[in-house]
């Protein structure tokens, strides 16, 4: 056995690694291991492409057609096409196979298009140029070229191409700073280390020299976890092993800053990289409507089927007898005669199931799919989501989920540049409860709206300037900011002379630098770590110097961080900075309550606080905490733990200083949005993978979590106190009682729940069934149905899809909506019904890879509460009209194969038949299905609980489907009978000729047409000029048309049945009649209808429809000034008596005075202050103080 081999084995399970599963060897540089060592495999890797398409060249015909066939219709209408093609049928091939067509070829045309959009975007990421070392130098290549083993260099602002273990850096400490916005959400700084073999590495000759492998696990998509080994070899010496970890690995996505360049080799490329791994298959979402339209297919499918079969039933008993059977004027063929029954049934059956064929709408998916199309331009036309600071408005990838946007229940979005700005602002400090703003200094001035703020420059006493001054020192100590020097000076700020260079802060923790920002505007600069000195710029523009001594880094178990310094004269100083939870119980002295007071009015207003405490060490002291730091840092085992104890020792007795502020800026109407989404009925999550301290400020800020809000707790602390089911259970027992207390009590608790991935990890891990309550997730999710709010904290990528998954598969299957601006967005965008992406600072991957991508968090309210609304409400609309207007067209066919003995005569002529769908009612309903708005948008943005009448699917549910389904029956039955028993006697033209079956079948077809199109005409609330022109243009159409298809002569065709057929009907006074009055009686019952239960049981929309019909006859009212008008006044509306106080007393229908109307048109409101308009009912009452009604 090869030595080399058992070494490594040894080695392996030495360090502990049984648990070791696949792993991968990569070569750096391709370099083969020197003879004597492990033998030489070559391994195959994906190249380095990225590929969010669905289709490629050679497949998008068959991927798309095989797609489009699972639609029911469409595979339904290629199955009668086809029986149209085979045998003898009523119609011609060509009413079917048009049309399917037709919808086929728009799909396909548009799905390509939005494919290719992806594409276009997927080769600019695969072309962008990278900078690979070969053979000692540089070259340059493409992103999709990169290989496994390539040693890259990345330079400042770049952003890596894939996966990369750093090997060398420009800095001398071998580090590099990133920033990891598109993976995690974080905008702070990371700091990344090369191992100390290769951090010494300056140019393309000595990083090429570089013989080594790694050793590392098979790709997996967790962000924060990563194991391999460096193996390099020296000389013929045994190759030094250097362990490799999340600190060592660059992921794809994230951007170098503040590092001039790099030097990193490919470890992960293409579709194996972390991110890529994170994103979610995309798969072909599909509308509540779509699956609607579904289920209701199916239904008509059944009656259409049971038409056929009935039919065919009738047809044989009918023909029982042998003079029906084979009647004198119509005699078989030979073939016939010999054919067997079962067959001619068979040809039967399918023959009455192409005359009947009308009843499913194959029309309707090609409106449907024309109006999501056209539609979908409204919201890229909206000029109130336009965003000027972008250049940018919303944009539509998919228009297939339009409606969707009408049904949502459930939004998931991310925080870090989705809520917030990702702007940190310092907003104030409180040192020994004495308040510092520095907006408020003025010339070192007290401000007159701040006379209770005090200021530095104010001169305190002896020990308040003590403890102030090691305030601003321990925020400009206790950090890990770094400084990045810009020779460009944009102006001179504070503390800062002209001509010196300006600089401004990075770091891992945006707070910091808000912090550290905050202290120099207040006159304390930090100005730079050098030589492990820290140098401060204090107020009097003198710089100190303090030796860093120890870092003690935060952690969130602790809450706190803190760091040990030397000042200048020789004292120890620890400075501690952290939540108040963890500062103050380790206080011994300080003003603890003012301090306390402060800090809990700030988190009222939902800033972010952190209290500031220190303590002097003495030379005993020091020395004895530098032994406890040593002692840890050295430990092989448990490391974390006695770093913890050690901390814990160090961290005690400290003297409180104050606090501070910090404000998380939420984007612009960001609050707004999430109130009017709650009142919507749409419950909000936020899923990120920041700190739970810092979303938790945000959720509060956002008035996602009320300051009246229990917040419950489900995280990874809490669950190491107590196991998981002790802590699963007692949240739900907690919700439960709340909920049967609320039941007898107005007064409730709202819930909030709090969880990070780690506890949600362990909640969701399989067949972890709890005896008698199923198993964790569904516990989990019966806590979250009872909370108003759920955040998600530390969340990986594939975790928020994992939640957004979970919540579609709960029994309600609600419908998800996901927000997010950045890569690790992608997941949850995919998994959730409607992805929304964000056009923000983190890359445009959301933004590309969402169903629809708009320019900042507040054009969500008017995305689902005014487009998602009226596009829901008009394809629903569309889908039962479609269907109702189908019933009524062949319904009576099917009642007419009673009167003709069963023989498949149609009642309509081909050119009906073809024409009906197409062109006669296609585009009233097309532009009704555009234009329509049954409120305004002001009322829709103003009352977003009418998003809630149109919750689950209402309109599309099965009692409203069958009473528009009996309504077309009803008409039908109108139609065919009444035109039958009002011709029961021979009717006769002017010209004495009597009606034929084909007048019979016009006339039908007219009441049918002007009755459909009527209907749609009483439903329209929101006329415009291009209603009017398509309503009636489409009726007018029709007659012109039957005028000219009866009035000429057609050489092409091979009969001329419809001749003079239309004109001979309209010469009929009889004919005439029957039309008025049949659609009269079809009409008045919907008519009725809806007036009852529009006085009876108003829907809160048609409430809306009212107020926005009184405050538009208000607005438009004129009344000349002085008149007295005395009207019909209810008791709640009688006149409140004022003194010298002219009281008019109004109708609705009444004017107002036209200098009110005029001066609130102005903007005017000073004079105003006396004046009272109050509306009650139908009376108005405005009073006005003076002589004179002007204002």
């Amino acid at each position: 056995m090869d030595l080399s081999r058992l070494r490594n084995i040894i080695s392996r399970y030495c360090a502990g690694e049984e648990n070791w599963v696949d792993s991968r060897t990569v070569y750096i540089g391709h370099k083969e291991p020197p003879p004597g060592a492990e033998a030489y495999i070559p391994q195959r890797y994906p190249d380095n492409r990225i590929v969010s398409s669905k289709y490629t060249s050679w497949n998008f015909i068959p991927k798309n057609l095989f797609e489009q066939f699972r639609r029911i219709a469409n595979f339904y209408f290629l199955v009668i096409f086809l029986v149209q093609l085979i045998i003898d049928t009523p119609t011609s091939p060509v009413t079917s196979g048009l049309p399917l067509f037709f919808v086929i070829t728009v799909t396909a045309i548009k799905q390509g298009y939005e494919d290719w959009l992806r594409h276009r975007a997927d080769c600019s990421i695969n072309e962008c140029p990278v900078d690979v070392v070969q053979r000692g130098k540089v070259a340059r290549t493409q992103s999709q070229e990169l290989r496994v083993g390539d040693i890259v260099v990345v330079r400042e602002n770049e952003t890596f191409p894939c996966d990369l273990i750093l090997l060398s850096s420009s800095r001398q400490d071998g580090t590099c700073y990133v920033t990891t916005t598109s993976l995690d959400g974080e905008s702070s700084h990371k700091t990344y280390y090369a191992i100390p073999d290769t951090m010494a590495f300056r140019t393309e000759r000595e990083v090429d020299s570089l013989h080594a492998t790694i050793e590392c696990e098979q790709p997996q998509p967790d962000l924060y976890k990563f194991v391999g080994r460096m193996h390099i070899y020296k000389d013929k010496d045994e190759p030094v092993a250097r362990t490799l970890g999340a600190e060592n690995l660059l992921l794809r996505g994230a951007t170098l800053k503040n590092t001039q360049h790099i030097y990193a080799v490919a470890i992960y490329t293409g579709m194996e990289t972390k991110m890529a791994l994170n994103y979610q298959s995309k798969s072909q979402k599909r509308s509540a409507v779509e699956k609607s339209m579904n289920a209701f297919l199916i239904v008509y499918l059944c009656i259409l089927i049971s038409k056929a079969v009935i039919n065919t039933v009738l047809k044989y008993a009918w023909q029982w007898s042998p003079d029906r059977d084979e009647p004198w004027y119509n005699h078989r063929t030979e073939n016939e005669r010999q054919r067997h029954v079962v067959i001619r049934a068979f040809t039967d059956f399918l023959a009455f199931t192409v005359l009947f064929n009308y009843i499913i709408p194959v029309s309707m998916y090609v409106t449907v799919e024309m109006q999501k199309f056209l539609g979908s331009y409204f919201i890229t036309w909206d000029e109130e989501m336009f965003d000027e600071e972008l250049g940018e408005g919303a944009q539509v990838n998919t228009s297939d989920l339009n409606e969707e946007l009408g049904q949502v229940e459930y939004v998931f979005t991310d925080k870090t540049g989705t809520l917030t700005e990702n702007n940190m602002e310092f907003i104030e400090c409180c040192v020994d409860g004495n308040v510092y703003i520095p907006h408020a200094i003025c010339n070192g001035q007290i401000l007159s709206a701040a006379s209770s703020i005090d200021m530095i420059d104010s001169s305190p006493g002896g020990y308040r300037r003590e403890h102030e001054d090691l305030f601003f020192r321990a925020l400009c100590l206790c950090h890990t900011v770094q400084v990045k020097e810009e020779e460009t000076v944009d102006g001179i700020k504070k503390g800062i002379h002209q001509g010196r260079p300006t600089s401004f802060y990075i770091s891992s923790s945006p707070d910091e630098v808000a912090l550290v920002e905050g202290m120099k505007r207040l006159g304390y600069t930090y100005l730079r770590l050098k030589d492990n000195y820290m140098e401060i710029l204090n107020k009097d523009d003198e710089i100190e110097r303090f030796e860093l001594l120890h870092v003690l880094n935060f952690d969130s178990v602790r809450r706190r961080m803190s760091v040990i310094v030397r000042a200048s004269s020789g004292e120890y100083l620890l400075f501690c900075k952290g939540a108040d939870s963890a500062i103050f119980p380790l206080v011994v002295s300080g003003k603890l309550e003012q301090v306390k007071a402060r800090v809990e009015q700030n988190a009222v207003e939902g800033l972010r606080t952190l209290c500031v405490a220190f303590k002097r060490l003495s030379e005993v002291e020091y020395r004895e905490a530098c032994r406890h730091l040593t002692e840890a840092k050295l430990a092989l085992q448990d490391r974390e733990q006695r770093l913890a104890e050690a901390y814990d020792v160090i961290e005690r007795d400290f003297v409180l200083l104050g606090a501070t502020a910090v404000e998380d800026r939420l984007q612009e109407k960001a609050a707004d949005t999430i109130e009017s989404l709650h009142k919507a009925g749409i419950k909000v999550w936020v899923l990120t993978g920041d700190k739970m301290e810092t979303a938790a400020a945000t959720c509060y800020a956002s008035k996602l979590f009320r300051r009246s809000t229990q917040i419950l707790e489900l995280t990874k602390k809490r669950t190491e106190e107590q196991s998981l089911h002790d802590v699963l259970f007692e949240l739900n027992r907690t919700v439960l009682r709340q909920r049967s207390i609320s039941g007898l009590s107005v007064d409730c608790l709202d819930f909030g729940l709090i969880i990070d991935g780690a506890t949600l990890s362990a909640v969701l891990k399989p067949k972890q069934e709890v005896a008698g309550h199923g198993n964790y997730r569904e516990i989990f999710l019966e806590i979250c149905r009872n909370c108003s709010a759920v955040l998600c904290c530390r969340m990986a990528p594939l975790q928020k899809a994992q939640i957004v998954k979970l919540i579609k598969a709960s029994k309600e299957h609600p419908i998800t909506l996901a927000v997010g601006d950045g890569a690790n967005d992608v997941s949850m965008i995919l998994e959730a019904h409607v992805g929304i992406g964000i056009m923000g600072k983190e890359g445009r991957q959301a933004a590309r890879n969402s169903d629809y991508a708009i320019p900042k968090f507040k054009h969500l309210k008017k995305m689902l509460l005014v487009h998602g609304h009226y596009y829901y409400i008009r394809i629903a609309e569309l889908v039962q009209y479609f269907f109702y207007k189908n019933v009524c067209f062949i319904f009576p066919q099917f009642l007419y194969q009673f009167f003709c003995g069963f023989s498949q005569q149609p009642l309509y002529d081909t050119a009906y038949l073809t024409l009906y769908n197409i062109s006669f009612t296609s585009l009233p309903i097309l532009l009704y299905s555009l234009v329509e708005q049954h409120v305004t948008v002001e009322t829709l943005k103003r009352e977003p609980s009418l998003y809630r009448d149109i919750a689950k699917n209402s309109l599309l549910r099965w009692p409203v489907f069958l009473y528009w389904t009996c309504l077309g029956v009803f008409d039908a039955v109108i139609f065919f009978f009444g035109a039958y028993f009002l011709f029961d006697n021979t009717t006769f033209t002017s010209n004495g000729q009597m009606f034929g079956n084909w007048t019979f079948g016009t006339l039908v077809f007219t009441v049918l047409v002007f009755t459909v199109t009527l209907k749609l005409a009483l439903d329209t609330r929101h006329w415009t000029w291009i209603n009017h022109f398509v309503i009636w243009g489409s009726l007018l159409f029709y007659v012109i048309f039957s005028l000219l298809w009866g009035g000429i002569i057609w050489p092409f065709l091979n009969y001329q049945r419809m001749y003079y057929v239309f004109m001979q009907m309209l010469s009929s006074g009889p004919a005439w009649l029957s039309i008025i009055l049949l659609i009269t009686v079809s009409l008045l019952p919907d008519v009725i209808k809806k007036v009852l239960c529009r006085v009876m049981c108003p829907t809160a929309a048609e409430r809306a429809q009212d107020h926005d019909l009184l405050a538009r006859d208000v607005a438009a009212a004129q009344l000349a000034p002085g008149r007295s008008y005395k009207g019909a006044s209810t008791a709640h509306s009688s006149p409140l008596q004022f003194a010298d106080v002219e009281t008019l007393s109004l109708r609705r229908s009444d004017p107002l005075p036209r200098k009110l109307l005029a001066h609130l048109a102005e903007g005017g409101r000073a004079e105003l202050r006396s004046c009272m308009l109050r509306l009650s009912g139908a009376g108005i009452a405005y009073y006005a103080p003076g002589p004179e009604t002007s204002v």
